[in-house]
């Protein structure tokens, strides 16, 4: 009879092991259907837009005729970035990021979110939403600078600190 048992657990244990992973297999795919439904993989398209603009820049410095340099750079540029942070070298990590952050539940319940006329007009309005609260942010805390810096200056002071502008 003990071998009936260890037979029985054996199976039992196997078929547990099945249902964490068709478990875990389902929870990725939930994390990757809202991935997609967010747009997660257009996260990096500013980083591409700034390095472009970096590059651009500094053709302007070139002398004129040089067009096809520039792309020809820009196109490294991109091919560089694209083995980095292109989105099937991030997917992986941002399943991972979001299965450990949210149960399957919670991801089923984000999905019919964002499936929601409500749940589309967040995520069209949400960049424009984001850099309108960074640049209020960022107007609210220029006020704060010059205090801040006095601030460092008087314990740099007191502490005898000699400052790099000195």
């Amino acid at each position: 009879m003990p071998r009936f048992h260890q037979f029985c657990a054996a199976i039992l244990l196997g078929t547990s092991a099945s249902f964490a992973m068709a478990d875990a297999a389902s929870h990725a795919a939930d994390a990757e259907r809202f991935l997609k439904l967010a747009h997660a993989d257009k996260l990096t398209v500013p980083v591409y837009g700034q390095v472009q603009q970096m590059f651009a820049q500094r053709f302007a410095q070139a002398p004129n005729g040089k067009q096809a340099v520039l792309e020809s750079y820009q196109a490294k540029a991109n091919a560089a970035l694209d083995k980095a942070v292109g989105w099937d070298k991030l997917k992986p990590d941002m399943v991972k990021l979001y299965t450990s952050n949210f149960s399957e539940q919670e991801l089923k319940d984000l999905i019919a979110f964002y499936q929601s006329p409500l749940g589309q007009k967040v995520l069209q309005k949400m960049p424009t939403l984001t850099a309108q609260s960074a640049q209020i942010t960022q107007g609210k805390l220029e006020a704060a600078v010059p205090e801040v810096n006095k601030l460092l200056a008087d314990m740099s002071k007191e502490l005898g600190i000699k400052q790099a502008a000195e």
